[in-house]
């Protein structure tokens, strides 16, 4: 068992807050820890990472990790740095969400290990038969209410305003804590900063009603170097989900990066040792125009992620944009990678009949307004600055229906930068 857990989360940045006897626990006995995540989605997004990467770290060290699926404190919400309560979801959006969540989380952990394999929960399953006169009397007695208000949680939502069914939610949750310590043995809660109050709820209460003494460690909230919030973009937030963010965009999102923060995020989010990393930022700093750093983060996330095959799209479809790709490449790439390679492009309808009886590109240019004029169109072919699909066409260029890609669709590129989307209905 690797015994300096700490010390390598430390390094890594990954500590925030850790409770006095944490490391000792940890250096003296295999433990086990959770990490609780609320349902709210059926996805998870990369800030969920972190914590996910805390469980990986820790099962690599040899201690048991689990992971606590909020299918009960997920039916509450959590008030925990936010401003405003939150929206409800039905037991079925829940059960739905846990589902997913399930199958993301296998990507990350190691559930057949004998020894310390690691374990999915959900919370529902130990709430959904607590009557609420059983709750309060058994939990509820045991933490004042003089105790929650000074959570931070709490303290910031009480000008604006906090529901009883909010206030409850560290009372839900350090029940979580005592369960898992009565069921499974569990004396360590881990998570993001923004928990500490919530985990150290649970902490007491293990005190209070087992006599027993149980630990917290949290992470720090990720944030940009010029502040701005980690994991979001223009379209929102950054999923894990392929179906919410395409593995193309999820690359794209690590590779566009700034030094400064990459410098940070591949040590949070990859598993590479430190004389690994300490490498790559040398030859990063010795040639930063070829991005080495981002590379070896978007890829190695990309791949634990998404797969290789997923990965290799990716760099296919990044390729596009800088004229390296080829006609098989661009005919490997689903609609929607396509699409978001070429985000902002001009896209044309045109009659897929029209395109399997062969269409002149000249007047199908014209027709749909992608030139101003048949003459411009001819005076391009002339000077071989038009390609189809990656290919150069001349003057009697002929639009058929074997130039229809897998997408749909069919690329039309003027000189190195000009592009046109062909969507063939």
């Amino acid at each position: 068992m690797n015994t300096n857990l700490v010390e390598e989360l430390k390094w890594r940045g990954m500590i925030h807050d850790i409770m006095p006897g944490t490391e000792e626990q940890l250096r003296k006995e295999v433990t086990t820890a959770y990490v609780g995540i609320d349902p709210t989605a059926d996805s998870l997004h990369i800030g969920h990472l972190v914590s996910i990467m805390l469980l990986k770290h820790l099962q690599m060290a040899g201690h048991k990790p689990l992971a606590v699926v909020g299918g009960a404190t997920g039916m509450i919400g959590d008030p925990s740095f936010k401003a405003t309560e939150r929206k409800l979801l039905t037991p079925d959006e829940i059960q739905h969400n846990v589902q997913c969540i399930r199958h993301q989380l296998e990507r990350f952990l190691d559930f057949e290990n004998p020894v310390n394999g690691a374990e999915i929960l959900n919370n529902y399953d130990w709430m959904k038969d607590y009557l609420f006169l059983d709750f309060i009397r058994d939990v509820g007695k045991h933490i004042t209410v003089n105790y929650m208000m000074t959570k931070d949680s709490v303290k910031k939502r009480m000008e604006t305003g906090i529901s009883f069914t909010e206030f409850s939610y560290q009372l839900l949750q350090g029940y979580d804590f005592l369960t898992l310590y009565r069921t499974k043995g569990c004396k360590l809660q881990m998570g993001g900063s923004d928990q500490w109050g919530n985990i150290t709820t649970g902490t007491e209460l293990i005190r209070r009603m087992e006599g027993g003494e149980a630990f917290a460690l949290t992470c720090p909230l990720i944030t940009k170097a010029d502040g701005t919030k980690f994991g979001k973009t223009e379209g929102g937030n950054v999923w894990l989900d392929p179906e919410k963010t395409s593995p193309y965009k999820f690359y794209q999102f690590w590779l566009n990066c700034s030094d400064v923060d990459t410098a940070r995020y591949i040590r949070i989010f990859t598993l590479f040792t430190k004389d690994e990393i300490e490498d790559l930022e040398k030859r990063h700093a010795e040639t930063p125009e070829q991005r080495i750093l981002q590379k070896a983060l978007a890829k190695d996330i990309t791949i634990r992620v998404h797969g290789e095959e997923a990965y290799n799209t990716a760099i296919a479809a990044s390729e596009l944009l800088f004229g390296r790709a080829t006609t098989e490449q661009l005919n490997a790439l689903d609609r929607e990678t396509l699409l978001s390679v070429f985000d902002g492009v001009p896209q044309y309808t045109v009659s897929r009949a029209a395109i399997e009886a062969g269409a002149s590109l000249v007047d199908l240019a014209a027709e749909v307004g992608m030139f101003a004029s048949k003459g411009e169109i001819r005076r391009e072919l002339k000077q071989n600055s038009i390609s189809v699909n990656k290919q150069k066409v001349g003057e009697s260029a002929t639009l058929t229906a074997a130039d229809i890609l897998a997408s749909g669709c069919i690329l039309v590129q003027k000189g190195k930068k000009n592009y046109y989307i062909l969507n063939v209905e």
